[in-house]
């Protein structure tokens, strides 16, 4: 049994573009979808809120790792063998698209009313409204709790290597079966996803504070 080396460290340096293309994949993919969420949350029509209400409780109410599983083994159980990468990036999909529309129908909500009153006055449609007036508005809003999901996010794909996907977490398992030194090889993955997330919750931090201080 040989103990750390190079070729580990550059192993594990290789998984975090795994890590990262699993995040982006889930994150704008997620977002897309959250978007849509988001517009059903505040649309006129009764079914579409409920609808999309109905879709957060139940994604919301479901623990990550067994969306995993539901995606990963249950499609094949109706013989569609998909790759871990595109499970993995399905289930986190789903996940954020639940999450992120909530946060961003907040966001969107919390304009003030006299915002939609204007619009209307100017003959504006609904959808104008949103577009030119609420959504630019509610993005500057929605910035430090959108960073800080993906955040969790990023974290959350750990969850990926049950399945298989060989993430920054993976590697870790995978050599620290070779080698079993677990507070090397763990203290190690630990740091790696700390300056990953770190810049990241500063600057959420940082927004969060500045939009505190515009609010006074």
């Amino acid at each position: 049994m040989h103990g750390f080396s190079m070729a580990h460290l550059w192993y594990l340096v290789q998984s975090i573009g795994w890590t990262l293309t699993l995040s982006a994949l889930a994150f704008v993919l997620g977002s897309i979808g959250g978007f849509g969420v988001m517009l059903a949350r505040i649309s006129p029509r009764r079914w579409l809120r409920t609808a999309a209400l109905v879709y957060i409780e139940i994604i919301q109410g479901i623990p990550l790792l067994i969306l995993l599983f539901i995606v990963y083994f249950g499609l094949s159980v109706y013989g569609y063998e998909v790759p871990s990468l595109v499970a993995a990036g399905l289930a986190l999909m789903v996940y954020t698209s639940a999450y992120l529309g909530d946060i961003w129908r907040g966001c969107v909500q919390a304009m003030p009313r006299p915002q939609w009153e204007a619009a209307e006055c100017l003959a504006m449609t609904r959808w104008q409204t949103l577009r030119l007036v609420i959504i630019p508005q509610a993005v500057r809003l929605a910035l430090p709790s959108t960073v800080g999901f993906l955040v969790q996010l990023i974290k959350m794909t750990s969850l990926a290597s049950v399945i298989g996907f060989i993430e920054l977490t993976r590697a870790g398992q995978i050599i620290n079966n070779s080698i079993f030194e677990p507070f090397l090889v763990f203290g190690l993955v630990a740091a790696f996803y700390f300056v990953l997330c770190y810049p990241l919750s500063r600057w959420s931090q940082s927004m969060e504070n500045k939009l505190n201080v515009g609010n006074r």
